[in-house]
C-alpha cells in the first residue's frame, strides 16, 4: 500500500553493479524518523481529539443552558422554558427525536466535527503528513460537517434517507436538503483526492473513498451509538499502521470514542454533521495510506454499500447474532426510554 511504503526502509539499496549497500547519512536518519514518528503522532492526535470533542460538547451544552429561550432535552436540566421566540428552525440545532423516540441534543455532531477537523492537521507530527495531506483533511472534514449541518437544519422532519431516495426526489423535480448535501460532499471528496494523489485515476478513486466513507458513517447513524462504534472499527486498522494514515485515523477515532458514552446513554446524537465529518476524516486516512490497488476495492465496496443503503441502515443484517450483540452493547434497554 502506497501510504505505508513511504515509511518502510528495507535496509538495502542497489548500486547498479549487482551489489547492495545500506543507506547512509541523512537518508538513513530520515528513514528512522519516519518509523518512529508515527507512534507519538497518532497517540497525541488520539488524545487531543478525544479531549477536544469532550470539551466542545460540554461547552455547547453549557452555552445553550445560558441562552434565554433555548430548550434542551430533559437530561441537561435546562433552566429556561420554551418561549414563543424558540422557533422550530432553531430547535433543529438543539434537539431531535432519535430512533427510539427519545428527545436528544445534536451538540455532539459539531463537537466531533471540530475535533476531527482540527486535530490531525494541528498536532500531527508524522514525517509523511505533508502540506497537501493536511490540506486534504482540512478541506474534506469541514465540507462534510458543513453539508451535514445544513441537512440537519433544513432537512429536519424529512424522513428520506440514502442516495436513492434523494436522487428519486431530484428526478421528480424536488431538490432536497439531502441532495444538496450529497452534491457538496460529492464535490469535496474528489477535490481532497486531488490533493492526495498525482494521477487522475488515483484521484478519482481517492475521491470516491472519501465521499463514500462520509456517506457510510451517516448510514449507520440510525441507532444510538451505532455510528460512534463504527468509526473506531473502521479506523483502528489505519491507527495501527504507520505514517500519515495513523495520525489521520487517530482524530476521528478519538472524537467518536470520547462521545460514545453520551450517544449510548441517548443524551445526544451525531446527526448528519458529525457523521459526515467523521466519515470524511476516515476516508482521508484510508486514501492517504493506499495506492491504486488498495483504493480500488475500497471504492468498489463503498459504492456497493451506497447502492443498498437501506440495508446498511436498518436491514436484516443487523439481526445476525454477532452484529445484534455488538450493536446493542452498552445501549439502554428498550424499557428504559422515557
Amino acid at each position: 500500500m502506497t501510504g505505508f511504503l513511504h515509511d518502510v526502509d528495507y535496509g538495502v539499496r542497489g548500486t547498479g553493479d549487482g551489489r547492495c549497500r545500506r543507506p547512509q547519512g541523512r537518508q538513513s536518519v530520515q528513514s528512522v524518523k519516519a518509523r518512529r514518528g508515527a507512534a507519538p503522532g497518532r497517540i497525541t492526535a488520539l488524545l487531543a481529539a478525544a479531549g477536544a470533542a469532550r470539551a466542545a460538547y460540554a461547552g455547547m451544552v453549557r452555552a445553550q443552558r445560558r441562552t434565554p429561550g433555548h430548550h434542551l432535552p430533559p437530561q441537561h436540566a435546562a433552566p429556561y422554558q420554551r418561549s414563543p421566540c424558540d422557533r422550530p428552525s432553531g430547535r433543529a440545532l438543539r434537539e431531535r427525536r432519535n430512533a427510539r423516540g427519545r428527545l436528544v441534543d445534536l451538540c455532539s455532531g459539531p463537537a466531533a466535527a471540530a475535533a476531527a477537523a482540527a486535530t490531525a492537521p494541528a498536532v500531527g507530527t508524522a514525517p509523511t503528513l505533508t502540506r497537501r495531506t493536511r490540506a486534504a483533511a482540512v478541506l474534506a472534514v469541514p465540507a462534510g460537517a458543513g453539508c451535514g449541518l445544513y441537512d440537519d437544519i433544513a432537512g429536519a422532519g424529512d424522513g428520506r434517507r440514502g442516495f436513492t431516495a434523494h436522487w428519486r426526489a431530484v428526478r421528480e423535480g424536488e431538490v432536497t436538503s439531502g441532495a444538496v448535501k450529497l452534491l457538496g460532499i460529492g464535490a469535496a471528496g474528489p477535490a481532497a483526492g486531488a490533493l492526495l494523489k498525482d494521477r487522475a485515476a488515483d484521484r478519482v478513486l481517492a475521491g470516491v473513498v472519501i465521499a463514500g466513507s462520509a456517506h457510510l458513517v451517516n448510514l449507520l447513524d440510525v441507532r444510538p451509538g451505532r455510528a460512534a462504534k463504527g468509526v473506531p472499527v473502521v479506523g483502528v486498522p489505519g491507527l495501527l499502521g504507520a505514517g500519515a494514515a495513523a495520525v489521520l485515523a487517530a482524530a476521528p477515532v478519538g472524537a467518536a470514542a470520547a462521545l460514545l458514552g453520551e450517544d449510548l446513554a441517548e443524551h445526544t446524537m451525531l446527526g448528519d454533521c458529525g457523521a459526515h465529518a467523521l466519515g470524511a476524516a476516515l476516508g482521508v486516512s484510508i486514501a492517504a495510506a493506499r495506492g491504486r490497488t488498495g483504493l480500488a476495492p475500497h471504492a468498489g465496496a463503498l459504492v456497493a454499500l451506497t447502492a443498498v443503503g437501506d440495508r446498511v441502515s436498518g436491514g436484516a443484517v443487523w439481526e445476525k447474532p454477532v452484529l445484534r450483540w455488538a450493536d446493542g452493547l452498552g445501549r439502554l434497554p428498550e424499557g428504559d426510554r422515557p
